[in-house]
């Protein structure tokens, strides 16, 4: 629920919520409703500067890291995208591969108002190459911005759909890790298991280890499965050593920025940079006209 909040209030950067207030203020034809829209129109842009600003700031002053050599923790990553596996994922709405999806469907209700009736977006994963290696990136949760951007009108619905796609440049910053699955490997679980395995199928445990094929297993015989079952294990653990690390991109657990885009790090560094000064133009003149509507009273 915080992380949904948190993208709601990022959406504030570029929301436009500031003109549906002023045109409002028209509406109300009231000086209590220019007081009321003023002061939200106030109140929305100085957070939605605080958040343009803290955006700003993140993308300046974190560093771009190569995959192999990435420090443990927060970093900024560029590279390929590329599907995580063999089978591409295919958007909601255009049925065309692509690593990311989000989906709007809206029903005309009348002349100038839009419902939405359906939305989401993919969870799945892919990967992030640059030249030294890959990542894994889980966009669940992440703060997306692209220019993969379509939009058509079929009858008295509405259908948006955003997209990554294969080979885009992305820029993406959040918690990054190394998965060392040798490390994760549990000798003892995976013996335990394994032997629960074999017992569950006794004639072909019987058949491999009762040598004197009385139907039991004594305590040599347990023994030599015992001996077997941690021969396959010690096998199994040098296969998954044997693999190379897996790492890992996804929402860091101190609540910074996560953040994904196929736009440059430059790009959004001016991006975030004029609405940081356009909300700020628009807060201090929503004070302005609120001190104005103050000191004219209505006639």
């Amino acid at each position: 629920m915080l992380v949904r909040l948190r993208r709601e209030y990022a959406q504030l950067v570029t929301s436009g919520a500031q003109l549906l207030l002023l045109f409002a203020g028209f509406k109300l034809e009231s000086r209590e409703g220019w007081l009321g829209t003023l002061s939200a129109m106030a109140l929305i842009s100085f957070f939605a500067w605080l958040s343009a600003l803290y955006r700003l700031r993140t993308i300046r002053d974190t560093p771009t890291s190569k995959i192999a050599s990435a420090a443990q923790g927060y970093v900024e990553l560029v590279g390929r995208g590329r599907p995580f596996g063999d089978t591409p994922l295919i958007s909601k709405l255009r049925g065309l591969p692509c690593l990311w999806y989000r989906y709007t469907v809206e029903r005309r209700t009348d002349k100038d108002h839009w419902e939405t009736v359906d939305s989401g977006e993919s969870v799945d994963s892919f990967v992030l190459r640059d030249d030294s290696g890959e990542c894994v990136v889980d966009p669940e949760h992440a703060e997306i911005v692209t220019r993969h951007r379509d939009q058509w009108t079929d009858g008295d619905h509405r259908y948006t759909e955003w997209k990554f796609i294969q080979d885009d440049s992305i820029y993406a910053i959040g918690e990054f890790r190394t998965r060392s699955l040798g490390a994760e490997f549990d000798s003892r679980s995976e013996l335990n298991a394994l032997l629960a395995e074999w017992k569950q199928d006794k004639p072909a445990l019987h058949a491999r280890f009762d040598l004197n094929q009385d139907g039991q297993l004594d305590m040599k015989e347990w023994m030599l499965a015992r001996q077997a079952a941690k021969r396959e294990v010690e096998k199994k653990r040098r296969e998954v050593q044997a693999q190379p690390d897996i790492h890992l991109l996804d929402l860091p657990s101190d609540g910074k920025l996560f953040l994904l885009s196929n736009l440059t790090p430059e790009k959004l560094s001016r991006r975030y940079l004029f609405w940081s000064w356009a909300h700020l133009v628009i807060f201090f003149g929503a004070l302005a006209g609120f001190g104005w509507v103050l000191s004219n009273p209505p006639y």
